[in-house]
């Protein structure tokens, strides 16, 4: 099931200029967004989750780089890699979300977004039962503050993206 976001976002995509000198992070990826993952090689910083969105053709490009610079703004801390062929973002001790471009939209999925309210609309494929996301085809579809409050939400998870308590 497809959700459109109804309210759209009104700030600028964020630039990237950082670069890698790993080649295998800033490796050209392809143009053609089949339905399978990238061949984006594993890497963990910001460099090689700006190539990726870098390679991106339009508009998967625009909603990246805006959910992204959604991403920044909303969580202290913010960390990024590539694993599985796209995006991961996370705080704390674990990666939260994954931003993954499609020929025809872009998959923002939630780990453990069955525990989200309200509860992301899109059951994907093979990401686990608990996962659940958006699919954007435009940045329109973006709705900055519901996206913004699942962010926040998802990360203050523990062993998603806080520290459990230690019981004394």
């Amino acid at each position: 099931m497809t959700r459109k976001m109804a309210t759209p976002a009104t700030s600028a995509p964020r630039k990237s200029s950082k670069a890698s000198t790993d080649p295998a992070a800033t490796a050209p990826l392809p143009q053609s967004l089949n339905g399978k993952a990238s061949p984006a090689k594993a890497a963990v910083g910001d460099a090689p989750v700006f190539a990726y969105i870098a390679s991106l053709p339009q508009p998967q490009r625009a909603i990246a780089e805006r959910i992204d610079a959604l991403a920044a703004r909303t969580l202290p801390g913010l960390q990024r890699s590539v694993k599985w062929g796209m995006p991961y973002y996370g705080v704390g001790d674990g990666w939260c979300f994954c931003c993954g471009a499609f020929a025809s939209h872009v998959k923002l999925m939630f780990v453990n977004g069955v525990m989200l309210d309200p509860v992301p609309p899109v059951t994907p494929v093979a990401m686990g039962k608990a996962t659940r996301g958006v699919e954007l085809a435009s940045v329109d579809d973006i709705d900055e503050r519901q996206i913004a409050a699942w962010m926040t939400q998802i990360t203050a998870m523990p062993g998603v993206g806080k520290r459990p308590q230690k019981k004394a």
